[in-house]
């Protein structure tokens, strides 16, 4: 188990499986995979309502019906209601790559040509199919579809060109067409009866009369690639739109026969699936481009428009960085697309506006491709001036200009910052100072300038006059930075030196060589450490301001691809090619996790809270987020977060927040109850820092009142006593007095509460032992075990009135009781609390709330301590540890009085 472990996977929408989409009362909703698990989004505005747990193998076809939902993954078909799986079908020996919903029926074809019929009311987990049929050897199925109004029959497409029809109640085949001499890719039913539309690979469509086997009409793709969804309109427009590879989408009018619109560039990717909705001018398209689009047909020339969207990254993403106090994430990926993603709320989720990319590839007759932006490379934000101007910066691909961004209105900026323009080279690095108000713009050529994002004018550049040529570095900038207080700025080179600047003056302060290929930098601004990554495989730490090393990490076997701190600098994060991302403690100069996944981290960001890690992986459209469990649990152990050198292999966080179904996990799931119930819910001893002291966490209020007890109950004693009933409810037995004055008749008593009361009353004659409660239960079994951390955790979940109730019912209050002192059994109890102050001050755990409950504690048994000699020998010794530790906690006060006295007398 390490740090961080998988929580789940953002940025998902679609995948290359065709969605199903039906209707339950007034809403309409789609079913669409995502890998290993499914999601069904509200079709009112595209809101995920639902998704789907992980199954073992990628879904290959999908069906749905009201609460169940069908998912064909490897050779089995899981069946779903809801999100809770109810059961298996696993009669296929061959994949599963089709599910039709027929009726009451779910039938499946394999890609080996056999199809099952399952009756899915009644489901069991030992459920077995109602019908099998089995087509011909050379008879590769390619698609099914049941013809409206045809009783009991579904017609099959072949990639070998061929249709046929097939009753699925007698298991017979009715009749084969000849086919078009090219492989089927799709096939739908129209409104007219008989008619259907077959989709070939060529790129033809043909509108086929199925009871004539006679051919309506055909219509041919502009576009090269295959045919490959399609659907017909249900509102009265005699209209067919066609998918094809290539990723547009073709309007085809049926009553003139001819192209009457196409959606030019719809998706990037192949279109998967088509659906116009019942008797309404709307069509939904989705793609194995990550997104799902919905086209409304209400112009006046017929063209569509697009109504609303859903989309994620269609290429893996390059760069990442928590935005917000990470509630969102800056992504920006292979797609040309730079986007921000909710961590919280999905529908958040949006791509930054490029200022009308399709608008103006229209006009001048060019694809959007072509007009977006390069991939970024490198990018920087600060959220101090969001309101006020932009506030990112960006460098992209082969690209000489560096671009900015108004995060507030989620659109690129009008200015363009173009360093050097005598020598224009790709900009290589960026960073933004911590004021917001510049932003610091690095080349290929060596050249460093620094520009005004309010104005977007330049600011002066960065001149090291021992170069060579007018430039700050002899070769590339692989990094800048700057500090908090805009005092210095440190550049990079790829050669392996590093600079110093005075960021105002902007000239050279200091330089050092690392002796390497220095391939990225990232600077913690409130510590002033500087991470270095160079080619030799090996993350330097250096102290800017001493200009010496001061930390060395080794470890990684591969190309190091990405760094980050956390936000209160104690923590590096690092990525490799290796497959591992690793956390080293920068206080201890030591590596305390490493994590194996199966697919390389590209880049990683860790949130300001600590809390979530979000990563991206090689060829994964989505940004993966780990939670840092120390975070949500309580530890256990000392090494149970941190694995040291120990490498642990972990999964990809799933779509899905409940986990990963993989085989591992489950057998982690797998603890002995024995071994839960045995295990300390506290944190041991060994975890704590030396000469520290360690709180408790607890609210405020919760220990402040135990010192206030007394304060609290005066002040919420009630001002007069309470009035008494003026007069009593007719169904309340009452017996009549002399002042007049209702008396209630007491209940009587039945024969056990007689027994139990006179046992009772027996008892306390006997002055026998005190009633042991829960409190006093978990006290002298943590004292037996010498460990209290279960009592510790019980009275903090304890209220302070409680707390007090307990403490007080071990008072000794009969002194001139025949009884011993000595032998009284509230003694033992007292002592047993002692032994629990002195353990819990030695290790200074919890230490406000004990300090609170030792005070309480001699408010209330003070007089019994100094009576007896057993106490007052361990309360002298728990004065003793008590004032040891006082005088540790003053010296620490002291020194840092005075270093804070210092700084702030050398700053000024």
């Amino acid at each position: 188990m390490g740090i961080f472990e998988p929580f789940r996977a953002i940025g998902y929408i679609t995948s290359h499986v065709p969605f199903s989409i039906q209707r339950l009362g007034t809403e309409t909703f789609v079913t669409v995979s995502v890998g290993k698990a499914f999601q069904v989004y509200n079709c009112a505005k595209l809101n995920l309502v639902l998704v789907g747990p992980q199954l073992p193998k990628k879904i290959r076809a999908l069906a749905s019906y009201r609460d169940f939902t069908f998912a064909a993954y490897g050779n089995n078909v899981a069946v779903f209601k809801r999100a809770h799986q109810v059961a298996t079908w696993a009669s296929h020996k061959a994949k599963v790559n089709h599910l039709l919903l027929f009726g009451e029926y779910i039938l499946s074809l394999d890609v080996k040509g056999n199809i099952f019929i399952w009756a899915f009311k009644g489901i069991t987990e030992n459920h077995s199919p109602v019908g099998h049929i089995s087509l011909e050897s050379n008879f590769t199925p390619s698609c099914i579809m049941h013809p409206d109004t045809y009783l009991n029959k579904v017609i099959i497409g072949s990639q070998e060109g061929s249709l046929q029809l097939w009753n699925i109640s007698t298991k017979k085949k009715l009749y084969e067409f000849k086919g078009w001499n090219s492989a089927i890719s799709c096939c739908v039913s129209s409104p007219a009866l008989d008619v259907v539309a077959v989709g070939c690979s060529d790129g033809k469509i043909h509108v086929h009369n199925i009871r004539y086997d006679e051919e309506v009409v055909t219509f041919t793709h502009s576009t090269r690639g295959s045919v490959t969804a399609l659907s017909f309109s249900t509102d009265g427009q005699p209209l067919l739109a066609s998918g094809g590879s290539s990723g547009v989408i073709s309007i085809w009018n049926l009553e003139k026969r001819r192209l009457q619109s196409v959606i030019g560039e719809a998706h990037d990717c192949s279109i998967v699936s088509l659906h116009f909705f019942a008797n309404e001018p709307v069509l939904m398209s989705s793609s194995a481009d990550n997104s799902i689009k919905m086209w409304i047909f209400d112009t006046s020339d017929g063209d569509p428009r697009l109504l609303r969207f859903r989309s994620g990254h269609s290429a893996p993403p390059l760069c990442i960085k928590f935005y917000a106090n990470g509630r969102h994430i800056l992504s920006a990926g292979q797609d040309r697309a730079f986007r921000l993603f909710s961590v919280i709320q999905d529908q958040q989720s949006r791509e930054l506006s490029q200022r009308h990319v399709s608008k103006r590839a229209k006009k001048l007759k060019l694809k959007e491709t072509e007009i977006k932006l390069k991939p970024v490379t490198a990018f920087d934000v600060a959220e101090i001036r969001e309101r006020d101007w932009c506030n990112v910066v960006t460098c992209h691909m082969d690209t000489a200009q560096a671009y900015v961004w108004r995060l507030q209105n989620f659109v690129i900026g009008e200015h363009i910052l173009s360093p050097c323009p005598d020598n224009p080279t790709p900009i290589k690095a960026c960073a933004i100072s911590a004021c917001g108000n510049f932003a610091i713009i690095g080349n290929a050529g060596g050249w460093i300038e620094r520009f005004n994002l309010q104005s977007g004018i330049s600011r002066g550049s960065y001149v090291d006059k021992s170069e060579r040529k007018p430039c700050a570095h002899d070769g590339e900038v692989v990094g800048v930075a700057c500090d908090s207080t805009n005092t210095v700025m440190i550049s990079a080179g790829f050669r392996g030196d590093i600079k110093v600047w005075d960021f105002k003056g902007r000239g050279l302060k200091s330089r050092w060589e690392i002796g390497s290929s220095l391939v990225k930098i990232v600077y913690h601004r409130y510590n002033g450490l500087l991470a270095t990554v160079a080619d030799d495989l090996v993350i330097r730490l250096f102290d800017v301001v001493a200009m010496r090393m001061v930390r060395k990490f080794e470890g990684h076997s591969d190309r190091i691809t990405d760094v980050c701190f956390s936000e209160d600098g104690k923590w590096l994060l690092t990525s490799s090619m290796d497959g591992t991302f690793r956390i080293w403690d920068v206080i201890l100069a030591r590596q305390i996790d490493a994590i194996h996944v199966d697919v390389s981290v590209t880049a990683l960001s860790l949130s300001p809270n600590m809390d979530v890690l979000a990563t991206t992986h090689v060829d994964q459209n989505g940004v993966y987020l780990w939670v840092n469990q120390a975070m949500f649990s309580a530890p256990t152990k000392a090494d149970t977060y941190g694995s040291g050198k120990e490498i642990v292999s972990v999964n990809l966080p799933s779509v899905s927040s409940k986990g990963n179904s993989s085989d591992d996990n489950i057998e982690k799931a797998k603890v002995n109850p024995q071994e839960m119930q045995d295990a300390p819910q506290s944190p041991v001893l060994d975890q704590q820092i030396p000469d520290l002291v360690t709180l408790s966490l607890l609210p405020k209020s919760q220990w402040q009142s135990l010192i206030n007890l007394d304060i609290i109950k005066a002040r919420n004693k009630p001002i007069e006593p309470p009035k008494k009933p003026e007069k009593a409810p007719f169904f309340l037995p009452s017996i009549p007095s002399l002042s007049g004055d209702i008396l209630f008749k007491p209940r009587e008593s039945t024969e056990e509460e007689k027994h139990s009361q006179a046992g009772e009353t027996k008892k306390t004659n006997a002055k026998a032992d005190i009633p042991v409660s829960q409190f006093l239960q978990f006290l002298q079994s943590s004292a037996g075990e010498r460990n209290f951390a279960a009592f510790t955790d019980y009275i903090k979940g304890l209220s302070s009135s409680t707390l007090d109730m307990e403490l007080r019912m071990l008072q000794i209050i009969d002194d001139d009781d025949e009884q011993e002192p000595s032998t009284r059994p509230e003694l033992h109890f007292i002592e047993l609390l002692l032994d629990y102050f002195i353990q819990e001050v030695s290790c200074r755990n919890n230490f406000e709330f004990i300090q609170a409950i030792i005070r309480l504690f001699l408010m209330i048994h003070g007089e019994s301590v100094r009576r007896q000699p057993v106490l007052q020998e361990k309360a002298r010794k728990l004065l003793d540890i008590q004032s040891s530790v006082w005088q540790k906690i003053d010296k620490l006060f002291q020194s840092t009085r005075c270093m804070v006295t210092f700084l702030s007398n050398s700053q000024f």
